[in-house]
């Protein structure tokens, strides 16, 4: 996707030849036009696949998310990343570490809201390691849903998350696909 390209190139930061700041197009200012296009791309590259739900993790994939729920005119999930008082006490957890964050959280879904019969094409905006990813996949899997798909704004392909993934059968498709930070200049593959 140029657009999402043409917008890293100008706006992100390399803060190590690990760690790519995308604060300003992803992860803290949003965009809501090139969101937008985001979840229409998502919507064209999943269409036929009769989804049913899109989930996304707690919070930086929401907005992506949910501009492909709709356009796809299906509702949108996302784990919580905490727990509030409210929270169902049976509801899917697991315990995933965060790349970015240097910290372990659970997500958690709502036994209520995803199961048998569900068809769910997972969204995230970036994926390093795939450690949140493949907690998000063991709920889906415990919750008789079948996965779609997973579609990813900004895969980081010098590092494992995406290939491990793909490596289980799972259908990815990624919008930017960036082979390495080193030397401080982003290189798309």
């Amino acid at each position: 996707m140029d657009i999402l390209k043409e917008r890293i190139l100008r706006e992100a930061s390399i803060l190590t030849s690990d760690v790519l700041k995308l604060d300003g197009v992803l992860n803290h200012q949003v965009d809501p036009e090139l969101t937008m296009l985001m979840g229409q791309e998502f919507a064209r590259r999943f269409s036929g696949e009769n989804i049913t739900k899109v989930i996304t993790v707690e919070s930086s994939g929401i907005p992506i998310a949910f501009a492909t729920a709709l356009t796809l005119n299906v509702p949108l999930l996302f784990a919580r990343r905490k727990k509030t008082l409210i929270a169902e006490p049976d509801a899917l957890s697991e315990r995933v570490p965060s790349f970015t964050k240097g910290i372990v959280t659970d997500i958690m879904v709502s036994r209520q809201y995803l199961g048998d019969g569900d068809r769910v094409l997972f969204i995230d905006d970036i994926i390093a390691n795939g450690d949140a990813a493949r907690g998000l996949l063991k709920i889906i899997e415990r919750s008789g849903a079948s996965l779609v798909g997973l579609g990813i704004a900004v895969e980081k392909a010098f590092q494992a998350g995406g290939r491990t993934i793909r490596e289980q059968g799972i259908r990815v498709e990624s919008l930017v696909r960036i082979a390495s930070l080193e030397g401080g200049a982003i290189s798309f593959l």
